[in-house]
Protein backbone atom coordinates (compact mmCIF):
# COMPACT_ATOMS: atom_id res chain seq x y z
CA UNK A 1 0.00 0.00 0.00
CA UNK A 2 0.98 3.31 -0.77
CA UNK A 3 2.12 5.92 2.13
CA UNK A 4 -0.27 8.05 3.62
CA UNK A 5 1.63 10.88 3.35
CA UNK A 6 0.80 11.17 -0.55
CA UNK A 7 -3.00 11.46 0.64
CA UNK A 8 -2.36 15.09 2.11
CA UNK A 9 -3.50 18.12 0.60
CA UNK A 10 -0.80 20.98 -0.69
CA UNK A 11 -1.26 24.61 -1.32
CA UNK A 12 0.90 25.30 -4.48
CA UNK A 13 1.28 28.94 -5.29
CA UNK A 14 -2.43 30.22 -6.35
CA UNK A 15 -3.73 26.16 -6.46
CA UNK A 16 -4.77 23.87 -3.47
CA UNK A 17 -4.04 20.05 -4.51
CA UNK A 18 -5.77 17.15 -3.45
CA UNK A 19 -2.70 14.99 -2.53
CA UNK A 20 0.83 15.26 -3.41
CA UNK A 21 0.85 13.35 -6.86
CA UNK A 22 1.58 14.98 -9.97
CA UNK A 23 1.86 14.58 -13.39
CA UNK A 24 5.80 14.56 -14.81
CA UNK A 25 6.55 16.49 -18.00
CA UNK A 26 6.62 13.90 -20.89
CA UNK A 27 7.32 14.65 -24.67
CA UNK A 28 4.71 12.89 -26.62
CA UNK A 29 5.72 14.14 -30.40
CA UNK A 30 1.52 14.62 -30.64
CA UNK A 31 1.15 18.09 -31.88
CA UNK A 32 0.72 19.26 -35.44
CA UNK A 33 3.37 20.29 -37.91
CA UNK A 34 2.55 23.69 -36.84
CA UNK A 35 3.00 23.23 -33.13
CA UNK A 36 -0.63 23.58 -31.90
CA UNK A 37 -1.86 20.32 -29.60
CA UNK A 38 -3.44 17.57 -31.21
CA UNK A 39 -7.12 17.06 -31.37
CA UNK A 40 -5.87 14.25 -28.80
CA UNK A 41 -4.08 16.43 -26.37
CA UNK A 42 -6.98 17.45 -24.54
CA UNK A 43 -7.84 13.87 -24.12
CA UNK A 44 -5.13 13.07 -23.05
CA UNK A 45 -4.65 15.20 -20.55
CA UNK A 46 -7.76 15.37 -19.64
CA UNK A 47 -8.12 12.08 -18.42
CA UNK A 48 -4.97 12.59 -15.96
CA UNK A 49 -6.39 15.15 -14.21
CA UNK A 50 -7.27 13.42 -11.30
CA UNK A 51 -3.37 14.07 -10.55
CA UNK A 52 -3.95 17.43 -9.65
CA UNK A 53 -0.90 19.47 -10.77
CA UNK A 54 -0.26 18.15 -14.17
CA UNK A 55 3.18 19.68 -16.05
CA UNK A 56 2.64 19.27 -19.75
CA UNK A 57 5.33 18.15 -22.16
CA UNK A 58 8.25 20.24 -23.07
CA UNK A 59 6.50 23.07 -24.88
CA UNK A 60 8.66 25.50 -27.43
CA UNK A 61 9.07 29.40 -26.71
CA UNK A 62 9.83 30.00 -30.21
CA UNK A 63 10.54 28.41 -33.23
CA UNK A 64 14.24 28.36 -32.24
CA UNK A 65 13.42 26.55 -29.37
CA UNK A 66 11.86 23.33 -31.35
CA UNK A 67 13.96 20.08 -31.01
CA UNK A 68 12.09 17.72 -32.01
CA UNK A 69 9.37 16.79 -34.90
CA UNK A 70 5.42 17.27 -33.65
CA UNK A 71 6.52 18.85 -30.47
CA UNK A 72 3.91 22.16 -29.64
CA UNK A 73 4.70 25.18 -29.19
CA UNK A 74 3.16 28.66 -27.21
CA UNK A 75 4.20 31.71 -28.95
CA UNK A 76 2.03 32.15 -31.52
CA UNK A 77 -2.00 32.86 -31.44
CA UNK A 78 -2.94 29.77 -33.00
CA UNK A 79 -0.68 27.78 -30.37
CA UNK A 80 -2.73 29.56 -27.34
CA UNK A 81 -6.08 28.51 -29.33
CA UNK A 82 -4.87 24.64 -28.96
CA UNK A 83 -3.45 24.92 -25.05
CA UNK A 84 -7.08 26.52 -24.46
CA UNK A 85 -9.02 23.44 -25.07
CA UNK A 86 -5.82 21.47 -23.27
CA UNK A 87 -6.64 23.75 -19.99
CA UNK A 88 -10.63 23.67 -20.38
CA UNK A 89 -10.31 19.80 -20.36
CA UNK A 90 -8.27 19.58 -17.24
CA UNK A 91 -10.18 22.03 -15.43
CA UNK A 92 -13.19 20.60 -16.11
CA UNK A 93 -12.26 17.70 -14.52
CA UNK A 94 -10.68 19.44 -11.72
CA UNK A 95 -7.19 19.57 -12.35
CA UNK A 96 -4.55 22.58 -12.87
CA UNK A 97 -1.94 22.53 -15.99
CA UNK A 98 1.35 24.18 -15.62
CA UNK A 99 2.92 24.21 -19.27
CA UNK A 100 6.81 23.58 -19.23
CA UNK A 101 8.80 25.89 -21.11
CA UNK A 102 11.14 24.19 -22.86
CA UNK A 103 14.30 25.90 -25.21
CA UNK A 104 16.12 22.72 -26.55
CA UNK A 105 19.37 24.70 -27.71
CA UNK A 106 21.70 22.68 -29.45
CA UNK A 107 19.86 19.19 -28.87
CA UNK A 108 18.17 20.33 -32.54
CA UNK A 109 18.35 19.73 -36.19
CA UNK A 110 17.00 22.01 -39.12
CA UNK A 111 15.07 19.70 -40.60
CA UNK A 112 12.90 19.23 -37.48
CA UNK A 113 12.28 23.36 -37.02
CA UNK A 114 9.95 25.53 -39.39
CA UNK A 115 12.56 28.13 -40.25
CA UNK A 116 15.38 25.44 -40.82
CA UNK A 117 18.22 27.84 -39.16
CA UNK A 118 21.08 26.35 -37.60
CA UNK A 119 20.57 25.45 -33.60
CA UNK A 120 21.45 28.15 -31.21
CA UNK A 121 23.20 27.52 -28.06
CA UNK A 122 25.83 29.44 -25.45
CA UNK A 123 29.21 28.11 -27.52
CA UNK A 124 29.81 26.59 -31.08
CA UNK A 125 29.83 23.15 -29.88
CA UNK A 126 27.98 20.21 -31.16
CA UNK A 127 26.49 17.74 -28.50
CA UNK A 128 27.96 14.47 -30.42
CA UNK A 129 24.99 12.85 -31.10
CA UNK A 130 22.36 12.08 -33.21
CA UNK A 131 18.76 13.56 -33.68
CA UNK A 132 15.55 11.60 -35.29
CA UNK A 133 14.27 13.54 -38.40
CA UNK A 134 11.84 13.18 -40.97
CA UNK A 135 14.48 11.47 -42.77
CA UNK A 136 16.36 9.24 -39.97
CA UNK A 137 18.66 10.01 -37.89
CA UNK A 138 21.29 12.65 -38.24
CA UNK A 139 23.86 14.36 -36.43
CA UNK A 140 22.83 16.96 -34.71
CA UNK A 141 24.95 19.97 -36.32
CA UNK A 142 27.27 22.44 -34.32
CA UNK A 143 24.89 25.19 -33.27
CA UNK A 144 25.64 29.21 -33.96
CA UNK A 145 26.72 31.01 -30.88
CA UNK A 146 24.47 33.18 -29.17
CA UNK A 147 25.50 36.46 -29.48
CA UNK A 148 25.14 38.80 -26.12
CA UNK A 149 21.71 40.82 -27.06
CA UNK A 150 20.25 37.83 -28.56
CA UNK A 151 20.49 36.35 -25.34
CA UNK A 152 18.15 39.32 -24.19
CA UNK A 153 16.08 38.09 -26.94
CA UNK A 154 15.63 34.90 -26.12
CA UNK A 155 14.86 35.73 -22.23
CA UNK A 156 12.04 38.03 -24.06
CA UNK A 157 10.73 34.40 -25.63
CA UNK A 158 10.54 33.37 -22.56
CA UNK A 159 8.05 35.98 -21.03
CA UNK A 160 6.00 36.45 -24.21
CA UNK A 161 6.03 32.22 -23.91
CA UNK A 162 4.71 32.74 -20.24
CA UNK A 163 2.29 35.20 -20.97
CA UNK A 164 0.91 33.33 -23.94
CA UNK A 165 0.50 29.98 -21.07
CA UNK A 166 -1.61 32.12 -19.14
CA UNK A 167 -3.58 33.46 -22.46
CA UNK A 168 -4.56 29.99 -22.98
CA UNK A 169 -5.96 29.77 -19.11
CA UNK A 170 -2.77 27.64 -17.88
CA UNK A 171 -2.64 27.84 -14.13
CA UNK A 172 1.43 28.39 -14.50
CA UNK A 173 4.18 27.42 -16.29
CA UNK A 174 7.64 25.19 -15.42
CA UNK A 175 11.05 26.63 -16.87
CA UNK A 176 12.61 23.45 -17.81
CA UNK A 177 16.38 24.08 -16.91
CA UNK A 178 17.42 20.62 -16.85
CA UNK A 179 17.58 17.29 -18.81
CA UNK A 180 20.58 18.85 -21.63
CA UNK A 181 18.50 21.60 -23.01
CA UNK A 182 18.86 25.40 -23.50
CA UNK A 183 19.75 26.46 -19.80
CA UNK A 184 21.13 23.99 -18.71
CA UNK A 185 23.70 23.66 -21.24
CA UNK A 186 24.71 27.52 -20.09
CA UNK A 187 25.58 25.73 -16.64
CA UNK A 188 27.30 23.13 -18.25
CA UNK A 189 30.91 23.81 -18.30
CA UNK A 190 31.80 21.12 -21.51
CA UNK A 191 28.67 23.28 -23.34
CA UNK A 192 29.62 26.71 -21.90
CA UNK A 193 33.03 28.41 -23.21
CA UNK A 194 31.54 31.80 -23.00
CA UNK A 195 33.96 35.22 -21.55
CA UNK A 196 31.36 37.62 -21.23
CA UNK A 197 28.77 37.63 -18.55
CA UNK A 198 27.59 34.40 -19.00
CA UNK A 199 29.93 32.30 -18.72
CA UNK A 200 33.31 31.16 -17.14
CA UNK A 201 32.38 31.09 -13.45
CA UNK A 202 29.83 29.76 -11.64
CA UNK A 203 27.83 33.05 -10.70
CA UNK A 204 28.26 33.40 -14.80
CA UNK A 205 26.67 30.38 -15.95
CA UNK A 206 24.02 30.04 -13.23
CA UNK A 207 23.11 33.91 -15.02
CA UNK A 208 20.73 33.38 -17.73
CA UNK A 209 19.04 31.06 -15.47
CA UNK A 210 18.49 33.45 -12.83
CA UNK A 211 17.67 35.67 -15.58
CA UNK A 212 14.90 34.18 -17.52
CA UNK A 213 13.21 33.11 -14.01
CA UNK A 214 13.15 36.67 -13.23
CA UNK A 215 11.66 37.38 -16.19
CA UNK A 216 8.86 35.27 -16.59
CA UNK A 217 8.17 35.73 -12.62
CA UNK A 218 8.19 39.45 -13.35
CA UNK A 219 5.49 38.69 -16.03
CA UNK A 220 3.08 36.25 -14.56
CA UNK A 221 4.04 36.17 -10.93
CA UNK A 222 6.42 33.90 -9.14
CA UNK A 223 3.70 32.11 -7.57
CA UNK A 224 2.67 30.90 -11.14
CA UNK A 225 6.06 29.85 -11.70
CA UNK A 226 8.01 26.48 -11.03
CA UNK A 227 11.78 25.60 -12.72
CA UNK A 228 13.37 22.54 -13.14
CA UNK A 229 16.81 21.49 -12.78
CA UNK A 230 18.80 18.11 -13.30
CA UNK A 231 22.26 18.13 -11.97
CA UNK A 232 25.02 15.99 -13.12
CA UNK A 233 22.50 14.28 -15.59
CA UNK A 234 24.48 13.17 -18.71
CA UNK A 235 21.84 14.64 -21.31
CA UNK A 236 22.62 16.06 -24.68
CA UNK A 237 26.44 15.71 -24.47
CA UNK A 238 26.57 17.26 -21.30
CA UNK A 239 29.49 16.62 -18.57
CA UNK A 240 29.22 18.82 -15.50
CA UNK A 241 32.45 17.86 -14.14
CA UNK A 242 33.12 16.00 -10.14
CA UNK A 243 30.90 15.80 -7.69
CA UNK A 244 31.78 19.36 -6.25
CA UNK A 245 31.43 21.06 -8.91
CA UNK A 246 28.09 19.95 -9.61
CA UNK A 247 27.22 21.14 -6.00
CA UNK A 248 29.06 24.24 -6.14
CA UNK A 249 27.00 25.12 -9.37
CA UNK A 250 23.76 24.18 -8.46
CA UNK A 251 23.96 25.29 -4.92
CA UNK A 252 24.74 28.82 -5.85
CA UNK A 253 22.03 28.31 -8.76
CA UNK A 254 19.00 27.01 -6.44
CA UNK A 255 19.91 30.08 -3.60
CA UNK A 256 19.89 32.90 -6.15
CA UNK A 257 16.48 31.35 -7.80
CA UNK A 258 15.04 30.73 -4.10
CA UNK A 259 15.28 34.33 -3.43
CA UNK A 260 12.56 34.89 -6.05
CA UNK A 261 10.10 32.76 -3.72
CA UNK A 262 8.85 30.72 -6.90
CA UNK A 263 5.87 28.58 -7.15
CA UNK A 264 8.00 25.30 -7.02
CA UNK A 265 11.68 24.05 -7.33
CA UNK A 266 11.62 20.55 -9.15
CA UNK A 267 14.52 17.95 -9.29
CA UNK A 268 15.03 15.63 -11.86
CA UNK A 269 17.11 14.03 -9.41
CA UNK A 270 20.53 11.50 -10.32
CA UNK A 271 20.96 10.97 -6.82
CA UNK A 272 22.90 13.07 -4.67
CA UNK A 273 21.18 13.00 -1.46
CA UNK A 274 23.40 15.75 0.18
CA UNK A 275 23.04 18.25 -2.69
CA UNK A 276 19.31 17.41 -2.89
CA UNK A 277 19.18 17.90 1.04
CA UNK A 278 20.68 21.33 0.73
CA UNK A 279 17.86 22.75 -1.68
CA UNK A 280 15.33 21.86 0.75
CA UNK A 281 16.80 23.44 3.34
CA UNK A 282 17.74 27.31 1.44
CA UNK A 283 13.82 26.43 -0.74
CA UNK A 284 11.16 28.18 0.66
CA UNK A 285 8.28 26.86 -1.19
CA UNK A 286 7.48 22.90 -2.42
CA UNK A 287 10.11 21.20 -3.58
CA UNK A 288 9.02 18.25 -6.21
CA UNK A 289 11.48 15.14 -7.05
CA UNK A 290 11.53 12.89 -9.82
CA UNK A 291 14.10 9.70 -9.48
CA UNK A 292 14.65 7.35 -12.24
CA UNK A 293 13.67 3.60 -11.19
CA UNK A 294 11.03 4.03 -8.30
CA UNK A 295 8.67 1.15 -7.93
CA UNK A 296 5.46 2.07 -6.44
CA UNK A 297 6.50 1.14 -3.12
CA UNK A 298 8.64 4.21 -3.23
CA UNK A 299 6.85 6.87 -4.75
CA UNK A 300 6.33 8.68 -1.11
CA UNK A 301 9.85 8.00 0.39
CA UNK A 302 11.40 11.64 -0.59
CA UNK A 303 8.38 13.00 0.93
CA UNK A 304 8.42 10.84 3.58
CA UNK A 305 11.90 11.64 4.14
CA UNK A 306 11.12 15.47 4.43
CA UNK A 307 13.35 15.46 0.88
CA UNK A 308 9.98 16.15 -1.21
CA UNK A 309 6.39 17.90 -1.12
CA UNK A 310 5.49 16.08 -4.04
CA UNK A 311 5.99 13.12 -5.91
CA UNK A 312 5.26 13.93 -9.95
CA UNK A 313 4.96 10.53 -11.88
CA UNK A 314 6.00 9.90 -15.26
CA UNK A 315 5.33 6.76 -16.92
CA UNK A 316 3.30 4.66 -14.29
CA UNK A 317 0.66 7.95 -15.18
CA UNK A 318 1.51 7.60 -19.04
CA UNK A 319 0.10 3.96 -18.61
CA UNK A 320 -2.11 4.37 -16.42
CA UNK A 321 -4.60 7.55 -16.65
CA UNK A 322 -6.67 6.32 -13.88
CA UNK A 323 -3.26 6.20 -11.63
CA UNK A 324 -4.55 7.91 -8.76
CA UNK A 325 -7.51 5.10 -7.82
CA UNK A 326 -5.06 2.86 -8.91
CA UNK A 327 -2.81 3.68 -5.92
CA UNK A 328 -5.56 4.63 -3.52
CA UNK A 329 -6.95 1.17 -3.80
CA UNK A 330 -3.33 -0.87 -4.83
CA UNK A 331 -5.31 -2.00 -7.71
CA UNK A 332 -2.41 -3.47 -10.36
CA UNK A 333 -1.09 -1.27 -13.15
CA UNK A 334 -1.00 -1.03 -17.03
CA UNK A 335 2.77 -1.83 -18.48
CA UNK A 336 3.73 0.58 -20.61
CA UNK A 337 4.54 0.13 -24.47
CA UNK A 338 7.52 1.68 -25.16
CA UNK A 339 6.88 1.44 -29.07
CA UNK A 340 4.37 4.08 -28.76
CA UNK A 341 5.78 6.81 -27.03
CA UNK A 342 6.94 9.46 -29.42
CA UNK A 343 5.22 7.99 -32.55
CA UNK A 344 1.50 7.44 -33.13
CA UNK A 345 -2.48 9.08 -32.67
CA UNK A 346 -4.18 7.57 -29.95
CA UNK A 347 -2.92 3.94 -29.89
CA UNK A 348 -0.63 4.81 -26.75
CA UNK A 349 -1.70 7.72 -25.54
CA UNK A 350 -5.10 8.32 -25.12
CA UNK A 351 -6.36 4.14 -25.39
CA UNK A 352 -4.83 2.95 -21.91
CA UNK A 353 -8.03 0.99 -20.52
CA UNK A 354 -8.73 2.51 -16.99
CA UNK A 355 -10.14 0.08 -13.77
CA UNK A 356 -13.84 0.09 -15.28
CA UNK A 357 -12.58 -1.45 -18.44
CA UNK A 358 -9.77 -4.21 -17.21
Amino acid sequence: MTSPSLWQPFALGRIELPHRLALAPMTRNRANVDGTPGELAAEYYGQRAALGLLISEGTQPSADGQGYVNTPGIYAPEHIAGWRKVVDAVHERGGHLFVQLMHVGRTSHPDNTPHHRQPVAPSAIAPGQEMHTPTGPQPIPTPRELRAEEIQDVIGEFRHAAASAIAAGADGVEIHAANGYLLHQFLSPNANHRTDGYGGSVENRARFVVEVAQAVAEEIGADRTGIRISPAFPLGGLDEGDTESVRAQYRYLVGELAKLNLAYLHVHHLGDDELLRSFREVWPTAVLVVRYGRDREQIAADIDAGLADIAPLGRFALANPDIVERLRTDAPLNELDPTTLYVGDAAGYTDYPVLALV
